[in-house]
């Protein structure tokens, strides 16, 4: 027969019992698991995909180890984790380019496609919300790494290939492969906009890293690059001009 209290069977019942797991269902909150993903935005964006660890991630976003993993799985799942919350910045790109009346013969085809190409990007830059993010894209996406081959592979190339599409139509001299250099020169410039600090140093403190101010001169100058190296054919000389300015 037992001799031991009903008290200390209660305390034995309760340490036979397992232990709930160290991240309980009721620790996983919508706040924070945007927490950890901004956490991951940030830290990525800074440092470099491969150089940031999941303990970083977590202590940036205030919340225990094992959240993370709960919440997204490893860290490529949560590097593409980024992309997908942000998919509609690449739709507005997209609609933005469906509203331009794609006419070659209208001057202000190319200028428009440019715009609707850089324009959500910068104000994504210049806002506190999307600042990481637009540097995110800017700084990791033209590594050769696999996690960066499969979202760009996801979200940007469709991109690129409606761009570059445009772009073939508003310069219908140029091929499609011509089209798609344009496209890849284009992007190289918004880029290195994105990324660059020289500029504050270069110019003397007088112009500001990433300034969405100068982006009518991004604009100009990507469109007179297309220009430059895609020109149309110089009309033939008819017949007839060329009688003219051979009379005396």
């Amino acid at each position: 027969m037992s001799t031991r209290t009903p008290a200390a069977r209660r305390s034995t019942s309760r340490a036979s019992t397992p232990s709930p797991p160290a991240v309980a269902i009721a620790t996983a909150r919508p706040d924070r698991k945007q927490a950890i993903l901004l956490a991951a935005e940030k830290l990525f964006a800074q440092h470099g995909y491969h150089v940031v660890t999941i303990r970083q991630i977590a202590e940036e976003a205030g919340v225990p180890l094992a959240l993370v993993g709960y919440y997204y799985g490893q860290k490529h799942e949560l590097f593409h984790a980024i992309f997908e919350h942000w998919g509609h910045s690449i739709e507005a790109r997209l609609a933005g380019l469906a509203a331009v009346n794609i006419d070659p013969d209208d001057a202000r085809t190319l200028p428009r496609i440019i715009e609707a190409f850089t324009a959500p990007v910068l104000a994504l830059r210049a806002s506190s919300e999307g600042e990481y993010y637009a540097l995110l894209v800017a700084r990791e996406l033209y590594h050769a790494t696999e996690e960066a081959d499969r979202v760009l592979r996801a979200y940007f190339d469709p991109l690129a290939e409606a761009y570059i599409d445009a772009l073939h139509v508003a310069l219908p001299h140029a091929t499609r492969s011509q089209a798609a250099w344009g496209y890849q020169f284009a992007l190289g410039s918004l880029l290195h906009h994105l990324n660059d600090s020289r500029i504050e140093r270069l110019s003397r403190g007088e112009n500001t890293r990433a300034d969405p101010a100068v982006a009518p001169m991004l604009v100009s100058f990507i469109v007179g690059g297309l220009r430059a190296a895609l020109p149309r054919p110089k009309t033939p000389r008819t017949n007839k001009t060329i009688s003219r300015r051979q009379k005396p």
